[in-house]
């Protein structure tokens, strides 16, 4: 089964050594992000560095770790499923369409995210953090 990583769980592996970092480099398998991953690691890359307390050299060095373990979905394998995904998650949060999109693209996928309001739709099958622990 293909899991797919929102950006908050990325984000959280690469802030702090967590059950969410281990899970990430101990996974068999690799996990499924939209492509824009690259944008929004440089997005918050000085956030990131502030909240993680790493030099500049440990944060890449172990973002390249972690994206080792990642697999990115091109934006055009997603333009088929963007329409349906913004139906799906239009009165949600529209940011996370892109991840609906992945997920979609993926039939049988799991969605795997610590965004409550996620689960506020029925079509995509999301799993917080402890869920994903008990699913492995």
């Amino acid at each position: 089964m293909k899991v797919i990583i929102d950006s908050n769980i990325l984000f959280s592996a690469i802030i702090k050594d967590s059950t969410t970092r281990r899970l990430i480099l101990e996974y068999d398998d690799h996990f499924l992000f939209p492509e824009f991953i690259f944008e929004e690691i440089e997005k918050h890359k000085s956030e990131l560095l502030i909240k993680s307390g790493m030099s500049e050299g440990e944060f890449n060095a172990l973002l390249s770790i972690i994206l080792q373990k990642v697999a990115t979905v091109s934006n055009e394998a997603l333009l088929p499923y963007r329409s349906e995904a913004l139906e799906i998650i239009k009165d949600i949060d529209i940011n996370d369409v892109l991840f609906i999109a992945c997920s979609l693209a993926y039939p049988g996928s799991i969605l795997w995210s610590d965004d409550k309001d996620l689960k506020k739709q029925t079509r995509i099958k999301v799993k917080n953090t402890k869920e994903f622990v008990q699913y492995l």
